[in-house]
């Protein structure tokens, strides 16, 4: 969607308040005083919930929609959005979901253009198809799998490039090139080549989406959600498995690479955060607030491990692949409500 095409709306829709202004200036005189500022919508708050499996929340059990191909978006029917809509409600902030269309898998063009399921199952719709007019309130976050997370997780692991990874989606960056030497691969060459191209694909088609949620929904406030920490700063925590695992936190990806993936982790969030700041968009910052409850923080993870199992299971139990459990999906819903209480109550 070009500039243009916002400015277009944008004028539209500022030209339409004016003569409303105009047109009921007098009425306005007249009418009841505005509630006080900060006061709580008093409305239910007319929402969309968007995004990738991080927004869905795999690896949490039950998961919606058990009979029909859209079970394979693994979104749990206690996922983030559930969960923060209850906990704003408590505060007397009501959220009239309209849809939650996140979906496991989801790359940002999948906002704009319809998604294959694993394994060829079936297809979902766009997911700006459940955007409406009257939308007041549009909330989620994606782009991991634009960025290929899971191709960096696989080119730097030969676990999860063989039989434990199966159900992983992606492939290496690079498959004739060890998973033990992905540092260096990453650093420079055709590996950095590779992630600095993979950035700037997340960095425009982020823009694109963020218009096109002005577009499709043009008086709703937009809710940008990054991802949780999954590396600690302090990667030598990554060395001891967690309680009741045998598996380390990040499986046989090399002590060395740890920080590699802190980086490109900490870099996607930099280019989302500066994508809601140049579009006005608000931005949840999960990365500068889960510092201590990553993947390798022990009995305190609110990330599960590569290889540990989660609640799912389609014959044989599947792993979290470093998404956030139950303590991590309560971490999220509580900073998305923060930020949604503080967005509704301008």
């Amino acid at each position: 969607m070009s500039s243009a095409m916002r400015k277009t709306t944008t004028t539209t829709k500022a030209r339409r308040l004016a003569a409303a202004a105009v047109a009921l200036g007098s009425f306005l005189a007249l009418a009841a005083p505005a509630a006080p500022a900060g006061a709580a919508p008093a409305d239910p708050v007319r929402t969309v919930f968007f995004g990738d499996s991080y927004t869905a929340n795999f690896g949490i059990a039950p998961v919606n929609n058990p009979d029909n191909e859209k079970y394979l978006c693994f979104q749990a029917a206690e996922n983030y959005p559930a969960v923060a809509a209850r906990s704003l409600a408590a505060k007397g902030i009501t959220l009239d979901v309209q849809s939650d269309v996140s979906c496991g898998g989801a790359l940002v063009e999948h906002f704009w253009k319809e998604q294959e399921l694993l394994g060829g199952a079936g297809t979902v719709p766009a997911q700006q198809d459940a955007l409406k007019d009257d939308t007041q309130l549009v909330v989620g976050g994606v782009g991991g799998n634009t960025l290929g997370f899971t191709s960096i997780l696989k080119q730097c692991s030969a676990k999860l490039r063989g039989g434990e990874g199966a159900l992983l989606p992606g492939w290496p960056v690079d498959p004739d090139q060890p998973a033990g030497e992905c540092r260096d691969f990453f650093e420079s060459g055709d590996g950095k080549a590779w992630l600095d191209y993979q950035f700037e694909r997340v960095e425009g088609d982020l823009e694109e989406m963020l218009l096109r949620v002005s577009y499709s929904a043009p008086d709703a406030a937009r809710v940008l959600v990054g991802y949780p920490r999954l590396v600690p700063k302090d990667t030598t925590k990554c060395l001891t498995a967690a309680p009741g695992q045998t598996e380390l936190p990040f499986a046989d990806v090399p002590k060395d690479a740890l920080p590699v993936l802190d980086q490109v982790q900490k870099r996607l969030n930099d280019v989302m955060k500066k994508a809601a700041a140049d579009d006005e968009a608000d931005f949840v910052d999960l990365y500068d607030r889960t510092g201590n409850t990553t993947a390798c923080d022990g009995a305190n993870r609110g990330i599960g491990g590569l290889l540990e199992n989660s609640q799912l299971e389609i014959g044989q139990p599947i792993p979290w692949y470093a998404h956030p459990n139950e303590k991590g999906r309560d971490i999220q819903a509580k900073h998305v409500a923060t930020k949604v209480e503080a967005v509704l109550n301008r």
